[in-house]
């Protein structure tokens, strides 16, 4: 029985060992087995990692003073070595110095702290500001100003599903990369404005000490400097709903010419996705277009299948009272959402082409197959009812 259960228990710790071992650090992310605060990549992060040692530090010491005089009192003034106790009502000697170290000791921490979260929320003079707007579950990103002006684009979970669904190994940047990063040039001041669409969200980049919530129908901003090139990871830190862990933050930092770069081609490739709501597409170029915004947008609540989540998520599957259905209040639940519900507005998220070419998507999808009235949806009727 003994044998069988110290077999057991080294089958059990080879196991453990071997999974441990197969564990790669994540680039730009956590350490195997990191147990500290990560270096940081600026110079904030840096403070914040300083402040945290030197807290410690200070606990630590008052820690050991403390319970060891205790200690030392209880050991060597105990009752069997004949320890008589002093007796007196007050110490004025005492009861300053319990008052005054105690205060120079909190001044001593505090001065480096304020001046810390001072400079944390100092966003004036940035070399570059960019708009980040939370939704449920992905990141929105539009750079303000800079050489890549006017560009705006969805960062969403890149992970494969079959990943998620553990069908396939996981990769070292599991549930922390996306499809498009943020990219920012090095040694820059970047003024990040953040503002959520739906609920409570929170912008947190544990390299560059940066966290900040993201509030519906508030601007919030925080800011950073990286001071090295590389890739670097983040979450969603405010619990915001079903796919909170699926919600990361990636950012791409570059060279100054990389990043110029970098921002004229986002710029030729914008002029070249202008879509034109006038124009007249086919049923097959709608589909194709659809399915790619129903996969960005619309999967984590209605799912691949169309089948949604009972009592949570509609399904869309053989719905006759909007996919099935006329056109018109489908366009206006796309486009307005149902307040009170988890079906939010997309007027200002997605743009006409995108909508029609997703309504006609779910519209020929699964079991649908075109069967309802207004079977063809056009940016032109859902431009008629923005």
């Amino acid at each position: 029985m003994k044998k069988s259960r110290g077999l057991l228990g080294f089958t059990m710790l080879f196991t453990l060992g071997s999974a441990w071992a197969q564990v790669q650090d994540m680039p730009g992310g956590p350490r195997v087995r990191q147990l500290n605060m990560p270096e940081g990549v600026t110079q904030i992060a840096q403070d914040i990692a300083w402040l945290h040692w030197m807290v410690m530090i200070v606990c630590a010491v008052i820690f050991v003073g403390v319970f060891g005089v205790m200690f030392y009192s209880i050991l060597m003034h105990r009752k069997s070595r004949g320890a008589v106790p002093a007796k007196f009502h007050e110490h004025v000697g005492v009861e300053v110095a319990w008052t005054v170290i105690p205060f120079i000791i909190v001044i001593a921490m505090a001065l480096p702290a304020t001046r810390t979260v001072v400079e944390m929320k100092d966003t004036s003079n940035a070399g570059l500001t960019v708009k980040a707007t939370g939704y449920q579950w992905r990141w929105g990103y539009e750079y303000v100003d800079g050489p890549a002006q006017g560009v705006k684009f969805m960062s969403s979970l890149s992970t494969p599903r079959a990943q998620i669904d553990g069908t396939e190994p996981r990769s070292p940047t599991y549930l922390m990369e996306v499809d498009n990063p943020l990219v920012v040039p090095v040694n820059t001041k970047v003024r990040v404005v953040l503002t959520a669409n739906d609920v409570i969200h929170s912008w947190m980049v544990p390299d560059f000490g940066v966290k900040q919530d993201a509030i519906p129908h508030f601007l919030r901003d925080a800011w950073f400097r990286a001071e090295k090139v590389g890739t670097y990871r983040g979450q969603c830190a405010e619990l915001c709903g079903k796919d909170h862990a699926f919600m990361p933050i990636v950012v791409d930092v570059l060279s100054q010419e990389d990043y110029a770069e970098w921002s004229k081609e986002q710029q030729r490739l914008l002029a070249e996705a202008a879509d034109d709501p006038g124009k007249e597409w086919s049923k097959d170029e709608l589909i194709a277009r659809g399915e790619k915004v129903y996969a960005t947008y619309c999967v984590a609540c209605h799912q691949a299948n169309g089948k949604g989540l009972p009592g949570t998520f509609p399904a869309l599957d053989g719905d006759e009272k909007y996919v099935l259905a006329p056109m018109k209040d489908q366009i206006l639940t796309v486009l307005n959402g149902h307040p009170g519900t988890a079906m939010a507005a997309w007027r200002d998220i997605l743009n006409d082409v995108e909508i029609g070419a997703v309504i006609t998507y779910t519209r020929h999808a699964w079991s649908n197959q075109g069967k309802g009235a207004d079977p063809i949806v056009q940016p032109s009727d859902v431009q008629a009812l923005r």
